[in-house]
């Protein structure tokens, strides 16, 4: 059986509650990638040009740092890659995760949330920023029900 992880970002709660929710239909590990200094409202507030979470975006090499890092990915066969979309990507700081670590012979299954966009080309993207892992297609999770989570993690995992 393959071990889990289930490694998220989450500005503001929404991506840890469906993290959460495939940690436990998963029986997975849950990891919380947390940003060395949290986002404010304002550091989120995309309106404003000079907002935190803008200035991030706007410059690809960002990479916010992270507080804590696993001891090991060695146990794990699968990483299910949880966070929100911003201006059309996973944000920098899961930049940051992937490149902390050595993902060869894992697959990444990124899962996000958005408030209005779709994933684009956000897995495109990670495959260059982390091209020692294998990626499966990514998942836009607004509005699943906990069953339609719960059955495309068993599509995932007994592939």
């Amino acid at each position: 059986m393959k071990k889990i992880l289930v490694a998220y970002f989450s500005a503001s709660g929404v991506t840890a509650a469906v993290a959460k929710k495939i940690a436990a239909a998963s029986g997975g590990d849950l990891f919380e990638i947390k940003p060395a200094i949290p986002y404010t409202p304002a550091d989120l507030n995309w309106m404003d040009k000079n907002s935190r979470s803008s200035v991030e975006m706007k410059n690809s090499s960002s990479r916010p740092e992270i507080v804590e890092k696993l001891t090991s990915l060695d146990d794990y066969d699968t990483i299910f890659l949880g966070f929100p979309i911003w201006w059309y990507v996973a944000p920098t700081i899961i930049s940051t995760f992937l490149e902390s670590y050595d993902f060869s012979g894992k697959t990444i299954v990124p899962f996000a949330t958005s408030g209005s966009s779709g994933l684009g080309k956000t897995v495109d993207v990670l495959k260059t920023v982390c091209p020692s892992a294998e990626f499966e297609q990514g998942k836009l999770m607004n509005h699943l029900s906990d069953k339609e989570i719960e059955n495309w993690i068993n599509e995932i995992i007994n592939k």
